[in-house]
């Protein structure tokens, strides 16, 4: 029996080659295109949609926390990026830079923002007079440029948007406790919205945030064991106030430098979602950040009845709260079904002249493809039920897909031998030792994911200089 022919443009299997299949799904789902500028890509409106639900969502835990919006500019001076050290070498090989303003050569260099920490810290130096002015809980909405090399649409490119925090406090405990506030606002998001399990951890040293006392991230596995660094959130201590001369007026009446913190996550996340929950037919979304959670589809469109039908169920849902949409044209319902998988919609409402007959409707479950028969009048309570479940469903997926390549390795040479076979992250020991931290990513290709807060003890000693080790790390490949 011959193979049946999609009918929507094939797809590259993820089994064959992930980084195709992944590129497929994102022009032919028609969430991004190429743009004339290497490197930056044209969101295309069905993506846009679901980032400003996750925009619209974050800003709200956001403004739930105190937190308020503000607008930077788009260019720093080059001298006010040289104020901090460690910041301006860290960022230096991704600078994009404006020398002319029309035909005339600037007097100096203005860089393309590729973070706006010193924006915010020079800002911060000229509002911030007494203790009463804190803290400043400050987030911008906005693009950033940062001149990759190597790109791929939402995970690396030249300019990508996010929101970035920048707050300031009086005390190292409040601005502390803030970026550790911020990291689990992040963590909850991402599993509860967009059904990613995470780890949450500590970074080395060596992967910390240019400038940064500390950065901790949030880190998940993609459905081909690779890790996402998916959000960060950076503590810097009182370094930047100090550079910046970022002082305030304590209540004793004495000069006092302010403690800052960073955090951040991107349209990266669109690609988590692709590659944790997609599938060989497209998009898998989750229901809860999806743009449309349900497409009614009419059946046999043609018979008397049958659109007018669909029709008054699309408004039904509608008027339940349910993010609906509706397709009356004139492809074929097949072609329908197999679009709108791509697309990734949670659910599929069918109904023709049988189920009109019956006063009921098939209900279609993008994760599983399950079928549910619903009577027209049952349809407020089973659509939001079945949201519910296909949403725990995906994050148990991802979860079980996390936990089946976790593995925990006492040496090197056991690293090597699971990469051999798998890939996903390998927990194991570690002295702090930067030699040995390089030498894992050196021979294995595996940088340092993080030092989880939930620690384990796998072992007494360092994998690759067998020292005295207490602190367990978490490696994998990443994207």
């Amino acid at each position: 029996m011959a193979e049946k022919k999609k009918l929507v443009s094939e797809i590259t299997s993820m089994d064959v080659d992930f980084a195709q299949w992944y590129t497929d799904i994102v022009k032919k789902a028609e969430m991004a295109d190429y743009s004339s500028v290497k490197g930056c890509i044209i969101m295309r409106p069905y993506a846009q949609a679901l980032w400003e639900n996750i925009q619209h969502t974050l800003d709200g835990m956001f403004k739930e926390t105190g937190h308020e919006n503000v607008a930077m500019p788009i260019f720093i001076p080059e001298s006010l990026l040289q104020k901090e050290a460690d910041h301006v070498e860290g960022f230096a090989p991704e600078c994009a830079w404006v020398t002319h303003g029309g035909n005339d050569k600037l007097e100096e260099r203005l860089c393309v923002r590729p973070t706006s920490e010193t924006l915010f810290c020079e800002h911060y130096a000229k509002i911030v007079r007494s203790w009463r002015d804190l803290p400043k809980l400050y987030n911008q909405w906005c693009s950033v440029v940062r001149w990759e090399k190597t790109t791929r649409p939402f995970l690396r490119s030249r300019e990508f948007w996010w929101q970035e925090g920048h707050t300031v406090h009086a005390t190292a405990e409040e601005a502390m406790e803030e970026t550790l506030r911020m990291l689990n606002i992040y963590a909850k998001f991402f599993e509860e919205w967009l059904a990613i399990p995470v780890v949450k951890g500590e970074k080395t040293e060596k992967e910390r945030f240019a400038g940064a006392e500390n950065t901790y991230t949030i880190e998940a596995m993609m459905h081909d064991c690779k890790a996402l660094q998916s959000g960060t959130s950076h503590y810097f201590g009182d370094g930047f106030a100090r550079a910046f001369g970022m002082q305030y007026t304590d209540k004793n009446n004495t000069l006092q430098y302010m403690y800052q913190t960073s955090w951040g996550v991107s349209t990266r996340i669109i690609g988590a979602i692709i590659m944790t929950h997609g599938d060989n037919e497209g998009l898998v979304l989750p229901p809860r950040i999806a743009p449309t959670q349900l497409v009614v589809i009419p059946v046999a469109a043609h018979k008397e009845g049958v659109k007018e039908k669909a029709t008054e169920l699309y408004e039904q849902v509608k008027a339940a709260g349910i993010r609906a949409k509706i397709d009356l044209s004139d492809n074929t319902p097949g072609w329908k079904f197999a679009e709108y998988e791509m697309k990734g919609i949670p659910l599929r409402l069918e109904v023709g002249p049988r189920d009109i007959a019956e006063g009921q409707c098939v209900l279609v479950r993008r994760d599983t493809r399950e079928k549910t028969v619903v009577k027209f009048e049952d349809l407020e309570k089973t659509i939001p039920a079945l949201l519910e479940d296909i949403q725990k469903s995906l994050y148990e997926k991802a979860l079980a897909n996390r936990e089946a390549h976790t593995y925990t390795a006492k040496s090197l040479d056991e690293m090597k031998s699971i990469l051999a076979e798998h890939t996903g992250f390998i927990k194991s020991m570690w002295c702090g030792d930067l030699a040995c931290e390089e030498k894992v990513k050196e021979e294995t290709g595996m940088p340092s994911r993080c030092m989880p807060f939930e620690q384990e003890h796998i072992a007494d000693t360092c994998p690759v200089c067998g020292k005295p080790a207490n602190k367990m790390v978490v490696w994998g490949i990443a994207y």
